[in-house]
């Protein structure tokens, strides 16, 4: 797929209508905040990807408006047209590439794109649950049967804790979705596995080459399996369900794992200074775009929300010089970093 031409949206948000020309190089989004900067990447990533990355289809619908849409031209003169209206009783999003009308994005018509948020410089210090976005998020970029199994474990999930809440359920009830959530968690754990170790090979040349230093940088999955995973996960549901049954939830599998940072053969969050950190979550974001670009032969699209004002000199700096294929930027303030580049000024 080309790079990104033009974007229009209507009843985004705060936006009830915008377009702007989209730079092939690096476009800066300018404005105050509560502008819709945010939003405008948000429309690009949701046509891009097929989903938000904020919220669902309704919380990007504009207060009081009955519908939104977002149109997007790329330069080898495709286009694509993602609309809502909520007051449809049935496929409510409706998606149209180049004349072909489908209800969701097809991994096909899929562009892969890098997200990067001031929330992701707090990749370390957040909860296991963000760590684990980070990595699914990447993984089901590429792998459409990962996405697929994510939401039928998670589904699975909500089935067996339905059941642990309720008054007399036995461990022969809870088997079904023993078998469900062992098969899809095993694939989940083997592609999380394979990835981390993907990122965990270059991890420590990025790194030293962003701190322009000697440190031991690695990243491991929390959980080690050896051999058959469905059926360790299957022993491991079946050893936990008295206790699940006490607790009300499913207390083991994926869904409670975790990605481990190391500096220095330590966990980084106890050692690593704030500056360490940052050149940790800029070099996962860097080794991000290589993955993608080496799998599918295609340069990402980069989106950068508001970043600049998290990172020092040096790294905005590294940031820039390094960067490759299409850049969508938002800033509140311009760095001198991006202040000659093309520009999209908000009100």
């Amino acid at each position: 797929m080309a790079v990104v031409n033009k974007l229009s949206v209507q009843n985004i948000r705060s936006h009830q209508k915008f377009t702007a020309i989209i730079s092939p190089d690096i476009t800066v989004i300018t404005g105050g905040n509560g502008s819709g900067k945010t939003s405008l990447l948000e429309a690009l990533y949701l046509s891009l990807q097929g989903t938000s990355f904020r919220g669902s289809d309704l919380d990007i619908l504009n207060h009081d408006c009955p519908w939104w849409r977002i149109d997007v031209e790329f330069d080898d003169f495709s286009k694509r047209t993602i609309s809502f209206d909520p007051s449809l009783d049935k496929n409510r999003k409706k998606i149209v590439v180049d004349d072909k009308v489908m209800y969701r994005l097809l991994p096909r018509h899929k562009h892969p794109v890098v997200l990067f948020e001031p929330e992701d410089l707090r990749l370390l210090h957040g909860s296991p649950n963000r760590r684990r976005q980070f990595i699914d998020r990447l993984i089901s970029q590429l792998d459409p049967i990962y996405l697929s199994s994510l939401h039928k474990y998670d589904r699975a999930l909500r089935q067996r804790n339905n059941l642990l809440k309720q008054k007399n359920s036995s461990r022969s009830e809870l088997f079904a979705w023993d078998v469900a959530l062992s098969e899809y968690g095993a694939y989940i754990i083997e592609k999380r596995i394979a990835f981390i170790e993907m990122i965990n090979n270059q991890l420590n040349d990025f790194y030293d080459i962003i701190a322009k230093s000697r440190d031991n940088v690695s990243i491991h999955y929390s959980h080690t399996y050896i051999g058959d995973i469905k059926q360790k996960l299957l022993n491991d549901l079946h050893a936990h369900s008295a206790r699940d049954l006490l607790l009300g939830y499913t207390s083991t599998g994926p869904h409670r794992h975790d990605v481990v940072f190391q500096f220095n053969n330590s966990p980084a969050l106890d050692v690593a200074s704030r500056g360490e950190v940052r050149s940790i979550v800029l070099a996962t974001k860097f080794i991000e775009v290589d993955i993608i670009e080496q799998i599918t032969n295609i340069k990402p699209i980069i989106l950068l929300d508001d970043v600049f004002s998290e990172l020092d000199e040096t790294r905005q700096k590294y940031l820039m010089d390094s960067r490759r294929g299409q850049i969508i930027i938002t800033s509140a303030h311009t760095p001198e970093v991006i202040k000659d580049y093309y520009t999209v000024k908000l009100s």
